[in-house]
């Protein structure tokens, strides 16, 4: 123990003994390590070191891991603050289940790892610069585990000119660094845009019926390995021993240079087993390239003598002409009857203000979603070429591709690329169904629609205002990737000019900002808004318009802003998420849905910002109150009730 002058206890080791033989002697070593030593036999013994008790700070020479003998394990709590040295929330420890690794958590919450120790580093951080300060060592044996650096030199040396002291290495922290933030199977690299980019080699048949892709002069580890992906466990000397995962991949990352991870991938990414590179040779490249053109023109010829003038649509006495559509294919409705079975009622899929949805099969195999407009649809031929020029020339992980159109006579029809788990609300608001979504699938679903909205704002070649953003227009295909679908009442807009106002309002009630429903007016802060509604619910499980509660009328974006002011917000997570849920991005995910749902609409972030949000750990702003009181929803029906009378 430490006394001050007047005999008051300033510190202790909170270690007693009651062995009376011993004599202890307590030295500092240049190490800074404080030891006690037993100095009763000619042999002193340690009883005690400050290097089993870790502050803030890893010095040379401690060991952070576990005693394997002993049980005792050695991590580090940083601070709270840099001026209240109590402990804080975060703590740094080696995680000794399978291979061993170092982990950053919060509480109990997995925040980050650094990846296996390959021999040289951590695969899992850029590579580390030489630097003649230091070493670092990960030991790996049957009576200890720890990661430890030495310095190379026992004098460390300062400029006495500046008195500071000189930075020879840091890691920077940045989005990708977060623990699972894309889910099973994503992929992060921070040098490409978007930030997030999702990686599409496996699902869960894979596991099964996969193969690996892999590099020259790698031996698969065996012949029947069930494991997910594999990697040279020691990359020195050419590369020996092997490290196996077996379980879902939670956090890849990609760096420009790095260690080689070798991925199965699922049958539907591979050929006849191997994967082949085919180079040309310039003078083969040029003749292909100019016969593929010849052909291409040729076909756009065909077709337009096929449709006469664009194939003129005439419904109740209207004429529309659809153009600039080379690059999109005209299916005959011979053709998409032939898909469908003759839009069998056994095809039927589902129905949407638009009208029926079928499931077809192509000549060449691919399932297709074929979109029949109705006779009674309230949509017509104005929100029809609307959506076919939009979103012809939309290409997107995260929105459905339309992979053609067919006009003929009275009939409309769209053909989209199919989606095998179809909307989002079959699963979210469905007793049985909502618990496959757990978290990381839920947080992947909305990172993925964050990104789908910001291409159509920011990065698209039309830019996009989307206006009917709702959980029947997400969809979810084989891997539950989610894509936005339904441009029929999308508008165009450029640059800056990214509001207007219209006198008709569309969309669907609980996901139509306040400005919009009242006045008219919509932005790129409508989407925004809308997006803010699918967070709170996606977190939820519950739709915003049909929310209830007990004790106030508030709807769903009322309840949430409830919870926040009474620091209760977890408490808006579904039940359902509780064995798999990270509270902090939980709680993030909230945080950013009532940012986007503020009842002015200058207040809300943009969608980068919101890209940005979700991504990073950063503090985030204070949301104001969003319109709370389900009486609002309903005098804006009654608003436009009375317009339309």
């Amino acid at each position: 123990m430490v006394l001050s002058g007047g005999n008051t206890i300033l510190w202790s080791s909170n270690c007693t003994t009651s062995d009376r033989n011993l004599n202890p002697v307590a030295q500092l070593l240049e190490t800074e390590n404080l030891v006690v030593w037993d100095t009763s036999s000619t042999k002193r013994s340690l009883i005690w070191q400050s290097f089993d008790y870790f502050g803030d700070t890893l010095l040379p020479g401690m060991k952070l891991g576990k005693d394997l003998e002993t049980g005792r394990e050695r991590y580090s709590i940083p601070w709270k603050s840099p001026d209240d040295p109590s402990l804080g929330r975060y703590m740094i420890w080696v995680d000794t289940n399978g291979y061993p690794q170092i982990k950053r958590s919060e509480g109990r919450v997995l925040q980050s790892r650094v990846g296996p120790w390959n021999g040289l580093e951590f695969s899992g951080l850029p590579i580390e610069v030489a630097n003649p300060i230091y070493k670092s060592y990960f030991v790996v044996n049957q009576k200890e585990i720890y990661y430890k650096y030495e310095l190379l030199s026992s004098v460390v040396q300062r400029i006495e000119r500046t008195q500071e002291w000189v930075v020879y290495a840091d890691v920077d922290a940045d989005s990708c660094g977060r623990y699972a933030i894309r889910g099973p199977y994503g992929s992060c690299n921070i040098n490409k845009r978007p930030l997030v980019v999702v990686s599409k080699v496996l699902n869960q048949e894979s596991r099964k019926n996969g193969r690996h892709l892999i590099g020259q002069n790698v031996r698969w580890p065996a012949e029947r390995c069930n494991c997910t992906a594999y990697a040279n466990l020691d990359i020195r000397n050419g590369g020996s021993g092997c490290l196996l995962w077996f379980d879902k991949l939670m956090d890849i990352r990609e760096y420009d240079v790095g260690q080689d991870l070798y991925i199965r991938i699922a049958k539907a990414y591979k050929g006849n087993g191997v994967l082949t590179i085919v180079l040309l040779t310039s003078s083969a490249g040029l003749i292909l390239f100019a016969v593929a053109y010849a052909y291409r023109k040729k076909k756009k010829r065909l077709r337009r003598k096929e449709k006469g003038n664009w194939y003129g649509v005439d419904k109740k006495n209207s004429s529309v002409q659809i153009e600039d559509l080379d690059e999109l294919p005209f299916f005959s409705l011979s053709n998409v009857a032939k898909d469908t079975d003759n839009f069998s009622i056994n095809n039927k899929t589902g129905e949407g203000g638009f009208g029926a949805v079928y499931k077809g099969v192509l000549d060449d195999g691919r399932d297709v979603a074929v979109k029949r407009l109705s006779e009674t649809s309230q949509q017509g031929l104005d929100e029809f070429k609307n959506e076919v020029i939009c979103i012809a020339k939309l290409q997107h992980w995260n929105l459905v591709k339309l992979l053609g159109y067919c006009t003929h006579g009275n009939e409309m029809i769209l053909i989209y690329e199919y989606m095998a788990n179809k909307s989002l609300d079959s699963f979210l608001f469905d007793e049985t169904k909502c618990l496959m979504l757990d978290w990381p699938q839920r947080i992947h679903i909305i990172h993925g629609m964050a990104l789908g909205i910001l291409y159509l704002h920011q990065d698209s070649r039309l830019q996009i205002l989307h206006r009917n953003l709702k959980a029947g227009n997400i969809l979810l295909d084989a891997d539950m990737n989610p894509k936005i679908v339904d441009f029929g009442l999308a508008r165009k807009f450029i640059g800056f000019d990214n509001a207007a106002k219209t006198k008709k309002v569309v969309g669907t009630y609980g996901y139509i900002s306040p400005e919009y429903a009242v006045h008219g007016r919509f932005s790129t802060m409508s989407d925004v808004f809308s997006f803010g509604v699918l967070v709170l619910e996606i977190v939820s499980g519950m739709k915003n318009r049909e929310f209830s509660h007990e004790d106030h009328r508030d709807n769903l974006l009322g309840h949430a802003w409830r919870l926040y002011k009474e620091d209760m917000t977890i408490e808006l997570m579904s039940s359902s998420l509780l064995n798999s849920c990270i509270v902090s991005e939980v709680l993030c995910s909230i945080h950013v849905g009532l940012l986007c749902v503020q009842h002015h609409a200058e207040d809300r972030p943009t969608m980068l910002s919101v890209v940005l949000m979700l991504v990073s750990e950063g503090v985030l702003p204070q949301p104001r109150e969003p319109e709370t009181k389900r009486v609002i929803v309903d005098l804006m029906l009654m608003h436009q009730l009375m317009n339309a009378q």
